[in-house]
């Protein structure tokens, strides 16, 4: 296989501290792959600014006139993370590349990991993930979360490898194949596991930010897993059914208890406290059911709006 031109998609947001010193690492990292013969010399970087309130894109801006190789686009406002990835996938397949890596701006992962992924690629991987070795880095909490997120996808038939990160490499061939999808709200970590290509997995180790804070707060990270949930599995849906029939049932054997007791020993069963509690219990079920309903009509909502998953204000080429 001839050896590939890369591209390398770095999604920023508010990244003034370490955008600067993140290029210059990256570029490092490309400088060797060509000494090495692994890519070609025109390989390149695309930057992607999420609507930053800050100096990143005169950042950006600046690094680009300084070498052409440093390329990117802003949007006109924060879309979020995802969409600055989709954003990135679609700006390195326009511009041409034979494959393109992800990256995070802070540089938490192993940059280095990079050639590992391009040595797979050559062995005819599409798709080569990144897996990260473990989560010292997270609070407990998040590493807590992060855990029963995964594991709650693959329950939910969505089979994504438990510490799978958006540190990937992706071929010409997976590029060209996104662009046949064209849902709004598109999950990339299931998304590149459904498309079914050949895939390796690269295991890489992650380290403390350089500057700044993670953008990535609670609420952000559960609209994220609601979003690939509600993307790629309706196994909530048929639970709900399953939930509803059995409350049904339910209903219908103490009915039919109290029915017995009236008509045979001239009873009306006692218990409030127990009928109150039912009440609540199946009163919260139906409103945790009708919440999980939502997602999806509120997914089916935007999708239907057929709305731009983000809009440029400029792009540098």
């Amino acid at each position: 296989m001839e050896k590939p031109k890369l591209a390398i998609i770095i999604p920023c947001y508010n990244e003034e501290l370490c955008v600067k010193t993140t290029v210059e690492k990256l570029f490092a990292v490309l400088d060797d792959l060509i000494k090495k013969d692994k890519i070609k010399p025109d390989s390149y970087l695309y930057l992607v600014d999420d609507g930053s309130t800050d100096k990143t894109w005169d950042i950006i801006a600046e690094l680009h006139n300084q070498n052409p190789l440093v390329k990117g686009q802003k949007f006109i406002r924060n879309y979020g993370n995802q969409k600055a990835l989709i954003a990135g996938l679609e700006g390195v397949r326009d511009l041409g590349c034979d494959c393109a890596v992800s990256i995070d701006a802070d540089l938490q992962q192993d940059e280095h990991a990079i050639e590992k992924f391009i040595d797979e690629y050559m062995k005819g991987y599409d798709i080569v993930s990144g897996i990260r070795n473990d989560r010292k880095t997270d609070s407990l909490f998040k590493k807590t979360t992060a855990v029963l997120f995964y594991k709650l996808m693959n329950l939910l038939g969505v089979k994504i490898p438990v510490n799978h990160s958006d540190y990937r490499l992706i071929s010409r061939r997976a590029l060209s194949l996104m662009s046949q999808y064209h849902e709004t709200s598109l999950f990339l970590r299931g998304f590149f596991h459904e498309l079914g290509l050949k895939t390796a997995y690269v295991h890489f180790d992650v380290k403390q930010r350089m500057a700044g804070k993670s953008k990535f707060n609670f609420v952000k990270l559960l609209e994220l897993s609601l979003s690939g949930i509600t993307s790629f599995s309706i196994v909530p849906l048929r639970i709900i059914t399953a939930l509803g029939f059995l409350m049904a049932l339910f209903g219908f054997v103490v009915g039919f208890e109290a029915v017995i007791e009236k008509i045979f020993y001239n009873n009306s069963p006692n218990g409030m406290t127990t009928t109150i509690i039912l009440l609540c219990v199946f009163g919260g079920i139906q409103i945790f059911c009708s919440g999980i309903i939502g997602e999806y009509v509120g997914q089916v909502f935007r999708e239907v709006k057929s709305r731009p998953r983000y809009i440029k204000e400029t792009e540098l080429k």
